[in-house]
């Protein structure tokens, strides 16, 4: 597999590094899956300019899907999102063209690039009108379990090397442990 980044400067976000994911239902699942193992150390939800949701789950959840949509069931609380094709209600069906709309049509995983090194790691999941579904924070090994800056911790890179090496066929890289402190987006 040849993987290639794609480097840009979001607006309001700064230089992101993304790498595409494959968005077939079967991946985005197996890429839930893999990332809620983790649910004590991710954060999640979504970031829109004017907006961050930086949710932590109380518990793993149980995760299903029917009719094209992953409900992350957190027993208290649950959550939708749509990773395949979408029908509705079989006397109530979705319009198509909602229905097209609907399922994550990008995913990436990304890092966020600050004084030429990264400081920031996640993934993203957006629609088919590129509106953002989900993103989940990874693990930072600038900061500690309470979200505190610290000397960096390479271990809290785990699951980003985990993600890169099972969704993207890339070792770890050498550039992910060249920052020496988490500097604000």
């Amino acid at each position: 597999m040849n993987v290639e980044s794609r480097t840009v400067e979001e607006a309001g976000v700064g230089l992101v590094e993304s790498f595409d994911l494959p968005t077939d239902e079967a991946t985005l699942l197996r890429l839930l899956e893999a990332v809620f193992q983790h649910w004590e150390t991710v954060q999640f939800g979504p970031i829109v300019q004017g907006a961050a949701y930086e949710i932590k789950a109380p518990c793993q959840p149980r995760i299903t899907v029917m009719d094209g949509y992953a409900t992350l069931d957190f027993d208290q609380w649950h959550m939708h999102i749509c990773i395949g094709p979408t029908i509705g209600d079989p006397s109530d069906p979705t319009d198509p063209q909602v229905a097209a709309t609907r399922p994550c049509q990008r995913a990436q995983m990304y890092r966020l690039i600050k004084e030429g090194a990264p400081v920031s790691w996640g993934l993203r999941l957006f629609n088919g009108a590129d509106e953002q579904l989900m993103t989940v924070l990874l693990p930072n090994p600038f900061l500690d379990e309470n979200e505190m800056p610290s000397e960096p911790n390479w271990e809290r890179l785990v699951l980003w090397d985990y993600l890169r090496a099972e969704f993207l066929n890339l070792d770890p890289d050498p550039f992910d442990r060249s920052g020496h402190k988490f500097v604000h987006g």
